[in-house]
């Protein structure tokens, strides 16, 4: 199967130079994205056609485009910090050009493959800036008999598992179980769900990509280096390029699994069981995926214990029964069906799989979150005592915990094989969320300080020196974070070690190597040290 092709001129940037060039002395006097669009039209070979693809703030088209990829309705305000103009590229050169005309006129690109980004760091910038939109670039060839895909980054998840469920119902790939999240954002830094203790995170079955560097060129796996491939795997989105698309590895499956479900609230026992969850969940074997969801429900609260078996039900009733029979699990509260219908039946009951190819959430929200690793079983009393009680508060009805299991593969995975460091040693991730939907009253403050005081409460019982965190799961709580992105190692490694541990370090080195004046960055980007 080949890639995607991709044409890139080395005499690209010089030729592009004097057109640069010849751009700023014809409009001096313009605006900096005044600038910005002439030059693209120098640019094009077809300039009727690109400029459909270009969106400034007076196209009435351009809200729409803005808002179709906003996941998190916190950064869907007046208030909110807008792109100067937002490109859609159709091809690589598209991007190219987009690169170099921002470098040219003094702005910054953020890129957005599904709008995932917890801080709303992929679109939204305190400082001018262009907004590359990657949602014209979502094709995806599954190649069945090599056992591999190239997706490009503006597909989703979704629209992947579609892609592949069309072509086989024997092979999948381990990535996340939410539809709308972005192809590109969710390999960039890790991408974890129901197959990661099976077979580890997507980032881990990741064998090639295409970038996009800071002066224009294409890059392979082979002509950017090892270095550079390792980075893009897990070392964060907007960092050190656009990644185009990835070759992956699709991994093989039964035609049959077993999705369970059971419910119980804190009158049923439900503190104990999530406490004894611990000592099992990261220690079954790796066809296991078994995680706890917690909520208020009424004047309780509930505890689901869900998850996916890779084999029959009549294989997993007697497992559970004899490592957590306290559970109680019995056939009824189970389903034989694919693993694509396990991960999606509570959102497509009725098997339309086709909702997949919907690159937006049905219900929008407005919402917070937190991640933290736990490498010591937490105490019973916190279950009974500290998690009640946040709850049992106004703003804990619209709370969620999430513990998430680890062990199995991702224990063997060394953790330098990826950026992506928490592997051996962590028993289970917490995720954090506070939430509510659009048509709901919000209270941005009561809401904001009910997960920081949860957050703060539980540090006693997590990992420690440093508090690790999720790259993916972007929280600018974690340390200081310069507005412009001109971030110092300093700065940067408060909340650098906690999502990267000792591979911060390496991550900065390739970045100084192949974006050294920094021109790919963030709040949360990777600092280079020649920028500083």
């Amino acid at each position: 199967m080949k890639p995607c092709q991709y044409n890139y001129h080395p005499t690209f940037p010089l030729v592009f130079a004097i057109l640069l060039a010849f751009s700023a002395a014809s409009t001096a006097v313009a605006q900096p994205h005044d600038q910005f669009l002439r030059c693209l039209s120098l640019h094009s070979n077809d300039s009727s056609s690109f400029s459909k693809l270009i969106y400034s703030r007076n196209n009435p088209s351009y809200s729409s485009i803005l808002e179709s990829s906003i996941q998190n309705l916190r950064f869907d305000t007046e208030a909110t910090p807008k792109p100067l103009v937002i490109v859609t590229p159709f091809h690589a050169s598209h991007i190219q050009a987009t690169i170099l005309c921002s470098k040219r006129h003094g702005l910054q690109i953020r890129t957005r493959s599904g709008g995932h980004d917890f801080e709303g760091l992929s679109y939204v910038s305190q400082v001018p800036f262009v907004l590359v939109d990657l949602v014209n670039l979502r094709s995806i060839d599954v190649d069945v008999e090599s056992r591999v895909a190239w997706v490009q980054s503006g597909a989703t998840v979704g629209e992947l598992y579609y892609k592949i469920y069309e072509k086989t119902r024997t092979l999948a790939f381990p990535a996340g179980s939410c539809p709308t999240i972005g192809v590109g954002g969710h390999l960039s830094g890790g991408g974890y769900g129901v197959f990661h203790r099976k077979y580890g995170l997507a980032a881990d079955n990741v064998i090639d990509a295409h970038v996009i560097d800071a002066n224009g060129r294409i890059l392979d796996r082979k002509s950017m280096g090892e270095d550079l491939f390792w980075a893009i795997r897990g070392g964060g989105g907007g960092s050190f390029g656009i990644v185009l698309d990835w070759k992956i590895k699709l991994v093989p499956v039964p035609p049959t699994v077993t999705g369970f479900s059971v419910t119980k609230t804190l009158e049923q026992n439900s503190t104990q069981l999530i406490h004894q969850w611990q000592y099992i969940a990261h220690r079954l074997p790796k066809d296991i995926f078994f995680l706890v969801t917690i909520t208020r429900a009424n004047e309780t609260v509930q505890a689901t214990f869900s998850g996916m078996f890779l084999g029959r039900v009549d294989e997993l009733i007697p497992l559970m029964e004899t490592r957590f029979p306290e559970l109680g699990l019995a056939k009824q509260d189970c389903i034989e069906t694919s693993w694509i219908l396990v991960m999606y039946m509570s959102q497509f009951p009725n098997n339309t799989l086709e909702s997949l190819l919907n690159r937006t959430a049905v219900n929008k929200t407005w919402f917070k979150i937190k991640s933290d690793y736990v490498k010591e079983p937490i105490p019973e009393s916190v279950f009974a005592e500290i998690w009640p009680r946040y709850f049992n508060e106004e703003e804990g009805r619209y709370g969620s915990i999430v513990l998430v299991p680890y062990g199995g593969e991702m224990d063997e995975i060394p953790e330098t094989q990826t950026p992506f460091p928490h592997r051996a040693g962590n028993m289970y991730k917490i995720i954090y969320t506070i939430g509510r939907e659009e048509e709901e009253n919000l209270d941005f403050q009561r809401s904001m300080s009910w997960i920081r005081r949860f957050y703060e409460d539980m540090a006693p019982y997590v990992s420690k020196s440093p508090r690790e965190a999720y790259v993916n799961y972007r929280d600018l709580d974690l340390g200081v974070n310069n507005r412009s992105g001109n971030t110092s190692y300093a700065e940067a490694s408060i909340w650098g070690l906690k999502y990267f541990k000792n591979n911060f370090r390496r991550l900065v080195q390739v970045k100084t190597l192949v974006d050294p004046k920094n021109f790919f960055k963030h709040e949360q980007s990777i600092p280079s040290l020649s920028s500083w």
